[in-house]
């Protein structure tokens, strides 16, 4: 049985509202989320700070979208204040992203401060299990 660790459990329930289409459409929800330092490396290759994602996200997530599907999330937390989550997630598009989140406690709560999306296709590997990927 999984230890109980509150910080991991904040974070992934951050991470899981920034899948919510009805939190990604909200300037006060999305912001309250996103660390004032947020950095994202996004799975299209393109770099993002907090403000660009905030303009992003509100305005083109559409109403009623259907929600990002995420699977395989664990997180650890690397010290007090802070905490790493790796998931993968599959758009209503058939895209498939390896994603690992930096969650940062304030004085505000659990805020995402780093954000990373790698595109794969296929089904996803447990680490180690393809070695000639790593040479």
């Amino acid at each position: 049985m999984p230890d109980h660790n509150p910080a991991v459990e904040a974070a992934i329930e951050g991470e899981l509202s920034l899948l919510d289409a009805e939190v990604r459409r909200s300037p006060e929800r999305l912001g309250a989320l996103l660390h004032p330092g947020f950095r994202e490396f996004g799975s299209s290759g393109r770099l993002w700070d907090r403000a660009s994602m905030l303009v992003h996200l509100t305005s083109t997530t559409p109403p009623g979208s259907r929600p990002i599907t995420a699977s395989r999330m664990k997180g650890v937390q690397l010290a007090p204040d802070l905490v790493h989550i790796t998931f993968d997630t599959e758009g209503d598009n058939g895209r498939q992203v390896h994603r690992s989140s930096l969650w940062w406690r304030t004085a505000d709560g659990w805020r995402l401060y780093f954000h990373q999306g790698t595109p794969f296709s296929g089904e996803p590997s447990e680490f180690g299990a393809e070695p000639s990927d790593a040479e």
